[in-house]
C-alpha cells in the first residue's frame, strides 16, 4: 500500500493555503494511475461481493484522497474546490462506492467547521478529514422534499434534546461513526426552526438503524433508514446554536455537494464514452469497425459534446462558490440540473453502442449504466434543482 504525504502549498493571493500546480498534476497523476489500476480491482471485487472491502478505506485515506479539500490547517491537502473538483471527475470514473467514499468525506466537513465547538473540532471533525472516523449526512425523509419542510423534530429540555421522526435514504448511516442530523424544533414554524446535531452512532436508546443497503446501482455502500422514538441526545452534540440547523445543511453542505455530485456526473459519463469508444473500436460487424459507421459516430460527437458543456458549467459554478458569488447557489442547483440530464444520455448512447453486449454484468458498461441513475436524486432531485433555478430566474435574481 502506498502512503501518500500531505503536498506542500504555497500562500495564494486570498489568504488561504495553496496548493502548488506542480504538487497538483502531481496528485492528479497520482490518482488516475490508482483508478485505471487498484481501483478497476476493487471496482471488480464490490461488484462481485457486494461489499466495500476491509481495506478500501483504510487505503483511500493513507493515499490522501479523503483530505484533498480540507485546509491545511485542520489536516487537509488545501485544495481549491474547484481543483479539488478536477480529482472527483478522474475517482468518478471508478466504482460508485469509491466515488461515494471520497465526495462524502472530502464534503461533510464544509458543514462542520463554521459550527463546530472545539470539542466537537477535535473529537469529530478533525478525524473525519483524517479518514478515521466516518460522518453521514442525514436530512433525508421519505415525507419531506426540500430540506425546509423537516417533519424529524426535537425537543429541548433541561440539558437533553429529544428527538423524534425518521430518516431515510442515509448513505454511510448503517456504519458511520456519527450522524449529521438536521431536525426542526418542536412546535417552530418558520426558517429558524432548525437544529443540526452531530450524534454518535453507538445504540442510542429510542434510535432503530435499519440497513437498506439493496440498490440499483452504487453497490457495496451502506444506506439506512434511521427511526427516533424519544432518543436522547445532549446539549453538547448540538452543532451550532437553536436556528443554524438549515445553515448547516443546505448552505454548509448542499450547495458545494451539489456542484461535486454534478462533476461525478462527468467523470461517469466520460468513462461510459471512454467504454463506448473502445468497443466501437474493436466490434466488427459485416467486416467493418463499429467506429466507422456514421450512426455510431454521431453518437459519440454527441456524447463529446454533451460532456464538455456540462463540464464547462460545473467548473464556473465551482468558480462561483470559490469567490463567494451570489449566483453560486443557483449555478449549484443548474450545473447538477444539466450534468445528471447529461449523463442519462450519454450512458444511454454508450450502451446502445455495446449493443446486446452492453446488458451482460460481464461488460462495464452494464455497471456504469446502474450507477448513473442513482445522481438523479443525489443532493436533490432536478425538480427541486428547476424550483431553484427558476425562482431565481424569474425574480431577477441571475444575471446574463
Amino acid at each position: 500500500m502506498t502512503t501518500t504525504t500531505a503536498a506542500p502549498a504555497v500562500s495564494g493571493l486570498d489568504g488561504e493555503a495553496r496548493i502548488s500546480e506542480e504538487a497538483f498534476q502531481a496528485i492528479k497523476a497520482d490518482v488516475t494511475a490508482w483508478v485505471e489500476g487498484p481501483g478497476e480491482a476493487y471496482a471488480d471485487e464490490i461488484e462481485a461481493t457486494g461489499q466495500v472491502p476491509d481495506g478500501l478505506l483504510p487505503e483511500l485515506r493513507d493515499r490522501g484522497y479523503l483530505s484533498l479539500a480540507a485546509p491545511v490547517e485542520l489536516g487537509g491537502r488545501g485544495i481549491p474546490f474547484s481543483r479539488y473538483l478536477e480529482l472527483m471527475e478522474i475517482v468518478s470514473r471508478s466504482h460508485a462506492s469509491i466515488r461515494m467514499l471520497v465526495h462524502v468525506i472530502n464534503g461533510t466537513w464544509r458543514a462542520m467547521v463554521p459550527f463546530a465547538t472545539p470539542a466537537q473540532m477535535d473529537e469529530i471533525v478533525k478525524p473525519s478529514i483524517a479518514g478515521t472516523k466516518l460522518v453521514a449526512f442525514t436530512l433525508t425523509e421519505a415525507t419531506a422534499g426540500t430540506g425546509q419542510d423537516l417533519r424529524t423534530t426535537a425537543r429541548l429540555e433541561g440539558d437533553t434534546w429529544y428527538l423524534n421522526g425518521e430518516k431515510h435514504l442515509i448513505t454511510f448511516g448503517v456504519k458511520c461513526d456519527y450522524w449529521l442530523i438536521a431536525a426542526r424544533i418542536e412546535g417552530s414554524t418558520d426558517k429558524e426552526g432548525f437544529v443540526a446535531f452531530l450524534m454518535p452512532n453507538t445504540g442510542l436508546p429510542g434510535a432503530e438503524v435499519i440497513d437498506d443497503s439493496e440498490t440499483m446501482g452504487v453497490r457495496g455502500t451502506d444506506h439506512a433508514i434511521l427511526r427516533f422514538t424519544e432518543t436522547p441526545v445532549p446539549n453538547s452534540a448540538l452543532l451550532g446554536e437553536q436556528g443554524d440547523g438549515l445553515k448547516v445543511a443546505l448552505g454548509g453542505f448542499l450547495l458545494p455537494s451539489r456542484v461535486s455530485v454534478a462533476m461525478s456526473a462527468v467523470g461517469l459519463a466520460e468513462r461510459a464514452q471512454q467504454l463506448a469508444v473502445e468497443y466501437a473500436n474493436k466490434r466488427e460487424t459485416f467486416g467493418k469497425k463499429l467506429s466507422s459507421r456514421q450512426a455510431i459516430q454521431f453518437y459519440l460527437a454527441e456524447n463529446y459534446a454533451d460532456i464538455a458543456a456540462a463540464r464547462a458549467l460545473v467548473i464556473e459554478a465551482a468558480k462561483a462558490y470559490e469567490e463567494d458569488r451570489a449566483d453560486a447557489g443557483v449555478l449549484s442547483s443548474a450545473s447538477k440540473m444539466i450534468a445528471v440530464d447529461m449523463l442519462a444520455r450519454v450512458t444511454d448512447k454508450a450502451l446502445q453502442v455495446h449493443g446486446g453486449q452492453g446488458y451482460w454484468k460481464r461488460n462495464k458498461i452494464e455497471r456504469v449504466y446502474r450507477d448513473a441513475r442513482a445522481q438523479r436524486f443525489e443532493e436533490g432531485t432536478n425538480e427541486i434543482q428547476k424550483l431553484v433555478v427558476g425562482r431565481a430566474v424569474v425574480t431577477g435574481a441571475v444575471d446574463y
